[in-house]
């Protein structure tokens, strides 16, 4: 099909040239006609100048048997008077001759002018009708110009635009993750070369998506299988801690099997989100939302301090809205994460808040360690983020990430700054 349009182009470029040839040849034709013209006028001259005489006598016969063959022309004496005419509707007299561009020739007699020849200008005519012809000539060339660009811009639209758009619409598709709508092949277009290149493409993303959709469901059957192992071990870890819960007498062995007690159950019950969800996966791990009082933060609170480094828990009585076993597991984190960097006494102070219309139970963890650089408070809930003074301690940056997400799945917030002696972690909950 490119062939084609560039051979059409090759021809019309011929038409085009050959057109011009022909103007330049009609136009040395003209002027070879104008060199004889001039000849035969100086010759009508000479002929009349002699035969003057019988002019005026109104002997007309030999200038008319002499007259150039189609030449049209008019004799007047000095006085005006019409000598000859070779046909009517000619010019008679200098003014008519002057305003139609006619030829005006003295006619003289020894230094006399006796009268004029006016030869009718038929260039005028000619002129008209060469203007006719190249307006018409104009007019078709314009017309097949304008012909071919229209033929070659459906060529261009059904060749290039329609495809590039085809293209444009398979990669947008592709973005969007549509993998299964595979791209029509045409050889014949320009982009013919590359579109079976592009629906490999597709088909390789496709399958690299199956593979990873295997890898990934591979990873869960893994932690699934994993988390039903570590079932067992907890398990028996709980019943120890009841059975050495039993046999003591010891009062603070007993709050400490109960603690241990409790933290089973609740890896217990983070074990079993494991079979959903993982830490990279945060957005499956569901929220459910109940009524709590708060003396069960209290217990909560009792249960994640294992170390008992909280001197001092103010948290007043109402009833808020929350997941306990979530909230169980943030204030697990920022304890855990206090015992970690800090290393001092925590206290926990709650008050109650009105924010944008809505009531909060405010829960400001404060511990004495160092606290982090300013710079980095905005960063530590963040994904994988960890702060400076964490260098040489375990850890993955995702305990404050995972506690800030839940807070915010159970209408809350969580908040980090520093005060004059350590660290504080506020935790907001709606009142119910």
């Amino acid at each position: 099909m490119r062939t084609k349009v560039i051979m059409a182009l090759s021809l019309l470029c011929l038409v085009i040239g050959a057109l011009g040839a022909a103007l330049i040849l009609n136009k040395s034709a003209e002027q070879e006609k104008s060199s004889e013209f001039t000849v035969q006028v100086n010759r009508l001259i000479i002929f009349v100048e002699q035969h003057w005489t019988e002019l005026q006598g109104g002997d007309t016969e030999a200038l008319r048997q002499n007259s150039p063959e189609g030449m049209e022309f008019v004799v007047i004496d000095s006085e005006g008077k019409v000598l000859f005419q070779t046909k009517d509707g000619l010019s008679v007299n200098e003014s008519q001759a002057t305003m139609n561009f006619d030829l005006i020739r003295d006619v003289t007699s020894d230094g006399k002018i006796l009268g004029k020849l006016l030869i009718h200008n038929e260039n005028r005519d000619a002129q008209a009708w060469r203007n006719e012809r190249l307006a018409l000539l104009f007019f078709g060339m314009s017309a097949l110009l304008a012909l071919c660009m229209v033929g070659y811009a459906f060529y261009l639209r059904k060749k290039v635009i329609q495809p590039f758009e085809q293209m444009e619409g398979f990669a947008r598709q592709v973005a969007m993750g549509n993998l299964d709508m595979p791209l029509e092949m045409d050889r014949e277009n320009v982009f013919g070369a590359f579109t079976q290149s592009f629906d490999l493409m597709r088909e390789e993303l496709k399958a690299s998506r199956l593979r990873e959709e295997a890898a990934v469901n591979s990873r869960k059957e893994l932690i699934a299988q994993l988390s039903h192992d570590i079932k067992t071990p907890v398990a028996s870890i709980k019943a120890m801690a009841e059975v050495m819960e039993l046999s003591t007498e010891d009062a603070e062995q007993k709050q400490t099997m109960q603690a241990i007690n409790a933290k089973a159950d609740q890896i217990d019950r983070l074990i079993s989100n494991l079979f959903h969800a993982t830490l990279e996966e945060l957005e499956h791990l569901e929220v459910h939302m109940e009524e709590v009082s708060t003396d069960e933060i209290q217990r909560m609170l009792q249960e994640a301090d294992h170390r008992h480094l909280v001197t001092q828990a103010e948290i007043p009585e109402g009833v808020v809205r929350m997941d306990s076993l979530r909230l169980s597991q943030v204030i697990g984190n920022i304890i855990s994460n206090s015992y970690k960097y800090a290393n001092t006494e925590i206290q926990v102070k709650g008050s109650f808040e009105k924010l944008a219309e809505i009531e909060y139970l405010a829960l400001e963890f404060c511990d004495h360690g160092g606290g982090v650089p300013e710079e980095e408070l905005p960063l530590i809930v963040e994904k994988f983020k960890r702060g400076s003074n964490s260098a040489g301690k375990d850890g993955a940056g995702l305990g404050l990430y995972l506690s800030s997400y839940l807070m915010k799945k159970m209408e809350g917030s969580l908040s980090c700054k520093n005060q004059d002696d350590g660290f504080a972690v506020i935790l907001r909950l709606p009142l119910a």
